[in-house]
């Protein structure tokens, strides 16, 4: 399993926290964005740059995703097709995508959108609480631990 960030708008306090966790856990951290991102010195810690251009990061992170891995996103549509490929989408305010929840934020999204488009301002989304960040930290503790424990199952021959 590895992990996916969406780096162009993840929040500076998420990415700390998910360079911590790589660093503790072992398991291999990518940001992939189209302008350039700081990351701490890590061998479980790796940077794409992809070129300019709307979805260009969000196509990049879909074509290396492999089913199990885990995508830290806000953008609804990457975690839809993220959630189709058989991954799995966290967002910084720690909500879980899934199957069951992704195409109702879809339709919220898409309607939001269109209110914007008729000029109705609809405001951006709060900024990221001491409460979000706590929520992100556990969803992603929960994660890794269930996942580490699955992956240890499989190593050992164990189903």
């Amino acid at each position: 399993m590895k992990i996916w960030v969406d780096a162009d708008a993840c929040p500076v306090v998420i990415k700390d926290i998910l360079f911590k966790a790589a660093e503790r856990t072992g398991i291999r951290l990518t940001l992939v964005a189209n302008k350039p991102v700081r990351i701490p010195a890590s061998s479980y810690i790796k940077f794409i740059l992809v070129s300019p251009g709307p979805d260009v990061a969000d196509k990049e992170i879909v074509k290396r995703l492999e089913v199990g891995d885990l995508v830290i996103t806000s953008d609804i549509p990457l975690a839809a097709d993220v959630v189709k490929e058989g991954g799995f989408a966290l967002n910084p305010r720690g909500e879980m995508y899934t199957t069951e929840n992704i195409k109702e934020r879809l339709s919220t999204r898409d309607f939001m959108d269109t209110l914007r488009s008729s000029g109705i301002d609809t405001g951006g989304p709060s900024a990221l609480s001491k409460r979000d960040r706590q929520s992100f930290a556990n969803h992603l503790d929960q994660f890794l631990r269930k996942n580490s424990e699955n992956t240890y199952r499989d190593r050992n021959g164990h189903h």
